[in-house]
């Protein structure tokens, strides 16, 4: 992309953060130098920018470094090279993925803000509770939900749901607050226990790095459909609610409390 190639060419990454499921690469980079017209023995002018990557991996994204002589692979849908003779390499099989570029961090803070809620560790309690409790939604509807809080996928809203004994298809009106409370708790532990354990490898995921996720060992309700609860061993139940498969134990997270 030549637009593109005009405005990172000599950049440099400077920060990378993560907001919900986006990855946000921080650049610094300068603009042409300018010569005062005044002077042409004025010193260089360089107006700096600091642009942005926001990264989504969909559901098998994956940056990789390579050396530039190594063939691209099929589904490489953006190469960076970088100054020591190797490349960055955005591959993703499944096309879910994305990379947008924005001038600075403000445009970046506005496309996120208007997407997503808090992070699962800093969601205020007493908003948590009206955004729950003020709907007829389901709670798996409402934790997939990224207004309400950011990065709760599928397999972490399941987690969540049986370590907080609260049925998937629980209606968030009928919650009280002691339950809202438990579910929030568990929401912010389950998604730091995943990161701390570079997430879920389920069928093809690996990071970066190379190295595969971990959180799949720590499952205790996804994908164990008909086997017994780590809890209390009653057989574990599959319902879909809001189009997704959402596993449960159906003593420990009764429908009726």
């Amino acid at each position: 992309n030549e637009a593109w190639a005009k405005v990172l060419s000599g950049a440099t990454v400077v920060g990378i953060s993560r907001r919900g499921k986006w990855i946000v690469v921080e650049l610094t980079c300068s603009r042409d130098a300018k010569r005062s017209a005044r002077d042409d023995r004025a010193p260089l002018r360089v107006a700096a920018t600091h642009p942005r990557l926001l990264v989504h991996l969909g559901m098998t994204g994956q940056f990789t470094v390579n050396p530039a002589a190594d063939a691209v692979p099929d589904h490489t849908h953006l190469v960076f090279d970088l100054a020591n003779g190797t490349q960055l390499r955005f591959r993703d099989t499944r096309r879910f993925g994305s990379v947008e570029l924005f001038p600075d961090a403000a445009a970046v803070e506005a496309f996120l803000d208007a997407r997503l809620g808090p992070e699962p560790d800093a969601t205020d309690p007493a908003a948590f509770r009206t955004a729950v409790r003020g709907t007829a939604r389901t709670l798996k509807a409402i934790l997939l939900d990224q207004t309400v809080v950011a990065g709760v996928g599928n397999i972490y809203a399941d987690e969540a749901l049986h370590r907080a004994g609260l049925h998937p298809e629980r209606r968030g009106k009928s919650l009280t607050d002691a339950e809202i409370e438990r579910l929030r708790g568990f929401v912010a532990a389950v998604i730091a226990h995943a990161i701390e354990y570079r997430g879920s490898t389920i069928r093809d995921y690996i990071g970066g790095s190379g190295l595969r996720g971990r959180f799949q060992d720590e499952f205790r309700a996804y994908g164990r459909n008909g086997e017994p609860c780590l809890t209390c061993g009653t057989t574990m139940a599959l319902v879909r609610v809001s189009g997704r498969a959402s596993h449960f134990c159906p003593a420990c997270q009764p429908a009726v409390p």
